[in-house]
């Protein structure tokens, strides 16, 4: 089953990102790896491919919120041209548009909140139902059967949990592990399945996009620091053993790392995934870019090598991600003797 994923999602990668619009379109003057930041920005439409001059893609809902006309209910096809799909104030409705960089603004320079569900928006969605009918799909599992030996998705996701509390929370945190486990459960399989979903064809780059990580991360930080105890606001504010003149350099610096564990867990998830991506779609680009054959065999070799790449690296960083978290967390709740 693995090895038939595998094959399946190197090779309709490949041919649906050869299809986007970029590539089909491009001439010798134009450019031939626009595609690539197209395909890792957001945007209020999900394309898929391009064939020909038919463009397959999802139009998405843009919900608006203003104090004068309160919510309104778009599709992103009506800010577009039918024909090209390009975004453009030629192209306004009712007073608004999506500019060339897929942000909605509107004519006349009125304000309003942009609730839009967007590209990412809507593969969050999709990677909160295939996570949800996994779980949901175990625990039936085992409400229908008890302690038998785990089948279908139980049998996927039990050793996963397994490793998690175990070798993760329980490791990192100490004895109070339990009470963190199902945060960082839901953490790991979130992103878990957003990388794998990631890397299927005509997926959105969710957890590449840093107002995912950087939401990801701020969770983190909320439940180190409400769970910290007397012992871990002691060591920020007044760090025992440290001369008092000393402090007046270490609290400081304390009180900065309390903000840069969370931004490093959110850089670090963000430019991995996204880095992945941009490589693989670089190597397809190379194609266009010289038009041969030799680096078309070439490019599709470390192409398909990269996606085995990534495969690993989407559970590597899941994997990398809660521990750390649990580790900031097991900082915050352990108690310390000081002598």
């Amino acid at each position: 089953m693995f090895r038939k994923f595998l094959y399946l999602s190197v090779l309709f990668s490949a041919f649906f990102l050869t299809l986007s619009t970029p590539v089909f379109a491009a001439g010798d003057d134009e450019d031939k790896t626009g595609f690539i930041m197209h395909h890792i920005k957001d945007s209020h439409e999900w394309h898929f491919a391009t064939f020909g001059d038919t463009h397959l893609t999802l139009p998405l809902p843009v919900i608006i919120y203003s104090g004068d006309r309160g919510l309104e209910f778009y599709m992103s096809s009506d800010f577009q041209n039918h024909e090209t799909h390009k975004f453009g104030e030629a192209y306004a409705h009712n007073g608004y548009y999506i500019d060339e960089h897929e942000h909605l603004q509107s004519v006349d320079g009125r304000s309003f909140t942009d609730l839009s569900i967007t590209k990412n928006v809507a593969m969050m969605f999709l990677v909160i139902i295939v996570m949800g009918w996994f779980v949901l799909s175990a625990a039936k599992h085992y409400k229908k059967n008890g302690v038998k030996a785990p089948k279908g998705a139980a049998a996927i996701l039990e050793p996963i949990v397994v490793f998690v509390r175990d070798e993760i929370a329980h490791k990192a945190i100490g004895p109070k592990y339990m009470k963190f486990v199902p945060y960082l459960l839901t953490l790991f399989f979130f992103i878990w399945f957003g990388n794998l979903l990631g890397l299927m064809p005509g997926a959105a780059n969710l957890t590449g996009n840093i107002a995912v990580t950087m939401t990801l991360a701020v969770l983190t930080f909320i439940v180190v620091n409400v769970n910290g105890n007397k012992e871990y606001w002691k060591h920020v504010f007044a760090t025992p053993g440290v001369p008092l003149p000393l402090l007046i350099v270490i609290v400081p610096v304390e009180i900065i790392g309390l903000f840069t564990k969370p931004f490093a867990l959110m850089v670090r998830l963000f430019v991995a995934i996204t880095a992945g991506h941009i490589v693989i779609l670089a190597f397809i680009a190379l194609v266009f870019i010289f038009e041969s054959y030799a680096i078309g065999v070439v490019s599709t070799l470390m192409v398909t090598f990269l996606n085995v790449i990534e495969l690993l690296v989407a559970t590597i960083q899941a994997y990398v991600f809660t521990l750390f978290s649990a580790m900031y967390i097991g900082a915050a709740v352990a108690e310390h003797d000081h002598h």
